[in-house]
C-alpha cells in the first residue's frame, strides 16, 4: 500500500494540480467511480454526524422556545421512524444519546486510528482504556465517600489524559525499549483501578459491568454532552495538523531534522487518543474500546491505495460497524460494545477477501 507521503501530500498546502492536500484533498483515485463512491459515503457520515450534533444541542437547549420547538419535531420524527420500522426505540431520547455517541465514535475514533496503526501503537488505546478505568474507579470511590454526584466521566478524562501525557513521558525520558511504557501504564492503571474498587465495594451501588463491557444504558446526557464537544475538538486537531502529524508518523527522524516539535505532536496524538478512549468507553466498554481504534483501520489499510483514503474508509468502515452493532444489540438485547467490534471484525474479514493480496494480507501489510 502506497503511504502517500510525497511533499504535495504531506508538506504543502495544495497539490500540484490545485486541489487541497491533507484529509480533505482528492485521492489517487480522482475522477473513478470509486472516488466518487466513497466521496458519497464520506457526505452521508458527515450528514449523519451533523444530525446527531444536533440533535444533542437541542436536547441540551430545549428550554429555550426555539430550540424546544425543533426537539419536539425530531422527536415526532423518532416516532414516525419507529412506526415506519416496526421498533419501539427511536421514540426515546436516551436511545438517541446512544446512537449520537456511537455515531461520533464511528467518525474520531478511526481518524485518530489511522496514525496510532501506521506507527504501531495500536496498544496505546488499550492502555489509556485501562488507565480510563482507573479514572471511573476513582471517581466512584470519590462520589461514594464525599457524596457527590460528579460524572464519572469526568472523573475519566482528567485520569485519561494524566496517563497519556505519563506514557508520553515515560518514552521521552527513560531508555526502555519499544513499547514498554505502554505496557508499564497498561498492567499499573489496570491494578490501580481493581484496587479501588476491591476497596470501594458496597460504598456504592452503581455496577462496573457497564463500562467494562459497553452499555447503551450508561451512556448519560453529561456523557453524550461531552463526547459531542471532544469530538469536534478531536476532528479540528487532525485537520488543522493533519500534515505534520502524517509527516511523524512516516518518517520521525526526518520530521526531527525538519525541526518539528515531534515530541509536542506526539502528546498531542496520545491525548486526543485517550479523549477518544474515554468517550467510546460509554458505548464499547472498557474491554473493547480499542477495537474501534485499530479494526476499521486495519480493513482500510486492506483495500486503499493511500494514507488518504485509508482514512478515508475507515471511518466509513467504523461508521457501518457502530450502525450494524448498534442495529444487532438493539434486536438481540445484546451488549453493544461486543455487537459493534464483531461486526467491524466482519467489516475487516470481507476487506481481505476483496484485497489484491488475498488472505497474504494478514502477514504482510
Amino acid at each position: 500500500m502506497s503511504t502517500d507521503t510525497s511533499p504535495t501530500d504531506s508538506t504543502a498546502p495544495t497539490a500540484a494540480d490545485g486541489t487541497p492536500s491533507g484529509p480533505l484533498g482528492r485521492l489517487r483515485t480522482r475522477g473513478t467511480t470509486r472516488e466518487t463512491v466513497e466521496l458519497l459515503a464520506l457526505g452521508i457520515v458527515g450528514l449523519l454526524a451533523v444530525v446527531m450534533l444536533g440533535f444533542i444541542g437541542l436536547y441540551w437547549l430545549q428550554e429555550l422556545p426555539y430550540a424546544s420547538t425543533a426537539y419536539e419535531q425530531f422527536r415526532i420524527a423518532g416516532r414516525l421512524l419507529d412506526l415506519s420500522l416496526g421498533t419501539n426505540v427511536f421514540k426515546h431520547p436516551f436511545m438517541w444519546q446512544s446512537l449520537s455517541t456511537g455515531v461520533l465514535i464511528g467518525i474520531v475514533a478511526p481518524l485518530v486510528g489511522s496514525f496510532l496503526v501506521h506507527r504501531e501503537m495500536a496498544l496505546i488505546g488499550e492502555t489509556l482504556a485501562h488507565a480510563a478505568f482507573a479514572g471511573v474507579a476513582v471517581s466512584l470511590l470519590f462520589n461514594a465517600v464525599t457524596g457527590w454526584d460528579g460524572s464519572l466521566l469526568f472523573g475519566a478524562l482528567i485520569v485519561g489524559v494524566i496517563g497519556a501525557l505519563g506514557v508520553q513521558w515515560l518514552a521521552d525520558r527513560t531508555d526502555t525499549y519499544g513499547d514498554v511504557p505502554i505496557a508499564i501504564m497498561l498492567s499499573g492503571s489496570f491494578a490501580l483501578g481493581t484496587l479501588l474498587i476491591s476497596y470501594g465495594r458496597g460504598l456504592t451501588g452503581i455496577s462496573i459491568e457497564g463500562y467494562l463491557f459497553g452499555s447503551l444504558a450508561v451512556v448519560t446526557v453529561d456523557g453524550a454532552r461531552m463526547m459531542a464537544i471532544l469530538s469536534v475538538l478531536v476532528v479540528a486537531g487532525v485537520l488543522f495538523n493533519y500534515k505534520q502529524l502524517l509527516f511523524i508518523t512516516f518518517d520521525e527522524q526526518a520530521a526531527r531534522v525538519a525541526q518539528l516539535p515531534v515530541n509536542s505532536y506526539n502528546t498531542l496524538l496520545v491525548v486526543m487518543t485517550a479523549v477518544v478512549v474515554v468517550g467510546a468507553m460509554q458505548v464499547l466498554g472498557i474491554i473493547l474500546v480499542a477495537a474501534m481504534l485499530v479494526v476499521p483501520v486495519a480493513a482500510a489499510s486492506q483495500i486503499a491505495v493511500s494514507f488518504r483514503e485509508t482514512m478515508y474508509l475507515s471511518v466509513i468502515f467504523g461508521e457501518t460497524a457502530i450502525l450494524a452493532g448498534f442495529a444487532f444489540s438493539i434486536a438481540m438485547s445484546l451488549p453493544s460494545g461486543g455487537s459493534i467490534v464483531m461486526a467491524g471484525i466482519v467489516i475487516y474479514l470481507l476487506a481481505i477477501a476483496l484485497s489484491k493480496n488475498g488472505v497474504t494480507a494478514m502477514s504482510t501489510r
